[in-house]
């Protein structure tokens, strides 16, 4: 089997203010840079034998705090980078509604039918980290994986693991600094924990009160 952490960044300096980041690169906030560290605190006692990162700024930074503490080099790795949101990129959410009201909707009610203009479809990032999973499966069979990424590709390996359609990408939820943990078996794959935040104590409520 693969012991499977799945890992969104900490809190982005765009975050808090709802701005769309997609392949843009902002780093991690003061408070974001705390809560990685308590993310990494949490996973310091697991047995990790590898760490993928988005190359992004929010995401490697995020994984340094993993890293670190166990001594190893962070693998990046494009498959697992953000959504390209395209003409979205950099734009505030109350903006995004204002000037594309039925791409919005759409992207809160029919996800899987997306395609952001100048940038990629979700499927296109479904299939991206569907071939990551794979190997992953076969290249780090027997270890420990963590690997830090992004909201709307950790979304889409949810679905991809638990042959979800993506139609249902937006029932899980994918916190600033949380983490995911799935055995993938030879023939299934078991989510043992999900979206776990406990960690951040006091920082992920300040953290939900900002947005």
């Amino acid at each position: 089997m693969v012991k499977l952490f799945i890992i969104r960044h900490a809190e982005s300096e765009w975050n808090p203010i709802g701005r769309y980041q997609g392949l843009l690169d902002p780093g991690l906030s003061e408070r974001g840079l705390k809560q990685a560290e308590l993310l990494g605190r949490a996973l310091e006692k697991e047995k990790i034998d590898v760490v993928y990162s988005s190359p992004l700024k929010r995401t490697y930074q995020t994984a340094q705090e993993i890293a670190k503490r166990h001594g190893l080099e962070i693998i990046e790795d494009r498959r697992i980078i953000e959504i390209d949101h395209g003409v979205w990129s950099g734009m505030l959410v109350e903006e995004v509604k204002e000037r594309f009201p039925e791409d919005f909707r759409m992207w809160l009610e029919e996800p899987h039918r997306v395609k952001f203009e100048g940038g990629e479809s979700l499927q296109d990032v479904f299939n991206r980290v569907k071939d990551f999973l794979e190997f992953i499966r076969e290249k780090h069979w027997g270890q420990t994986v963590a690997l830090v990424s992004h909201t709307v590709p950790i979304r889409a390996m949810l679905c991809a693991l638990l042959n979800v359609d993506l139609s249902k990408f937006w029932v899980f939820g994918c916190d600033n600094a949380s983490y995911s943990l799935v055995r993938m078996e030879e023939k299934r794959n078991v989510i043992l924990k999900l979206n776990i935040t406990c960690h951040l104590g006091e920082w992920y409520v300040q953290a939900h009160h900002a947005l």
